[in-house]
């Protein structure tokens, strides 16, 4: 399975969808638990595995799950487990050493469940471009078909019951993964985030909750999941990203007329360092790939591809480049093959010798 999700770009980085350019994915989550057992947070071994028995038997009910894979916790070593959270297909501290969790992955990575994850289920939509109506048609399509077989904690009064308070209501979040360079230069940013943090929408980095902004890339979220509608959140968060995305163009446009000379310099120079570079961090990576992506977007460079710049995001990263050349690498090794994988990939080439 991970030997061919290395083969193929993540779907989700696909490079089109509506403003493509800025809106790198989209992804919606529902958070389910099933009635009559306690959340993973409090349950005991034989709770998770009876759950864990109850999702491989409402998988193998119905045939909609037909095209995925569920892996079991044990069964994922460490640099899988580093994979899959590359790919933001499980969450960053989830299958770490803990028994009885899984997540089942469809064919195309467009859907994704954690069980036993903060929730006995976490069911999530992920696509690229600005498409969060298609994640939620998939994500709903898939939490419907689960509720045919098993029963969902449900209070009339406060609708489905979470772990964490504020996921209950819906237990829907939606999300965008966006790239934010223009927002970042004129030092606009720190102002738009707060409108968006009084407006209840969450702002978090590339992985996620508690995790760091890599490369100008920021996640944004709804933060309540109570009193409104699955569509009302949905509605809420598109007019937010409408406007950041109007923002992030005008800080942009400001750019190129006021710093034009050193913006380009920012982007060929990035250009220069990924094709010539020997030695290559990831971070250093998504840095100089955000500058690229900016020029790619605004058409100052047109040399290469957003879908060059998606593949070489995921694959430069650790995991998946252990993956890709089949081998396990310190720290210097990775930046040495990183660099030299970045540049076949900026030249069209595939594997280079040092699979070997």
């Amino acid at each position: 399975m991970f030997e061919e999700m290395v083969k193929k770009p993540a779907s989700w980085l696909s490079g089109d969808g509506t403003s493509a350019g800025i809106v790198i994915s989209s992804r919606v989550r529902h958070a389910r638990n099933i009635s009559n057992f306690p959340f993973p947070p409090v349950a005991d071994e034989a709770h998770k595995e009876k759950i864990l028995s109850l999702f491989k038997a409402a998988l193998a009910k119905n045939p909609h799950f037909k095209k995925g894979n569920l892996l079991i916790s044990p069964e994922v070593t460490d640099l899988d487990r580093t994979f899959l959270v590359e790919r933001h297909l499980i969450s960053p501290e989830f299958l770490q050493g803990k028994t009885y969790q899984g997540v089942f992955i469809n064919k195309d990575e467009t859907l994704t469940i954690m069980i036993n994850e903060e929730d006995h289920l976490r069911i999530q939509a992920l696509q690229g471009g600005l498409k969060l109506d298609e994640c939620y048609e998939l994500s709903s399509q898939a939490e419907e078909e689960l509720g045919k077989i098993l029963k969902f904690d449900y209070d009339s009064e406060f609708g489905f019951l979470t772990s964490c308070p504020t996921n209950v209501g819906t237990g829907m979040r939606a999300s965008i993964l966006i790239h934010l360079p223009g927002l970042v230069l004129t030092r606009e940013i720190d102002g738009v985030i707060s409108k968006m943090t009084k407006s209840s929408i969450a702002v978090r980095g590339f992985y996620g909750e508690g995790s760091d902004v890599l490369g100008n890339l920021f996640q944004i979220s709804n933060q309540n999941t109570l009193g409104k509608s699955e569509l009302e959140i949905l509605e809420s968060i598109s007019k937010v990203v409408a406007k950041v995305v109007e923002a992030e163009e005008k800080a942009r446009e400001t750019l190129f007329k006021d710093a034009k000379d050193q913006i380009e310099d920012k982007i060929w120079r990035a250009y220069g360092i990924l094709k010539h570079a020997r030695m290559l961090s990831s971070t250093e990576v998504m840095n100089l790939l955000s500058a690229l992506r900016l020029g790619v977007g605004c058409g100052t460079i047109n040399q290469v591809s957003l879908n060059q710049i998606n593949e070489i995001l995921v694959l430069s990263q650790p995991a998946h480049l252990q993956k890709y050349f089949n081998r396990q690498m310190d720290a210097n090794e990775r930046d040495a093959t990183r660099a030299e994988l970045v540049r076949l990939k900026l030249n069209g080439k595939g594997k280079s010798n040092a699979s070997h």
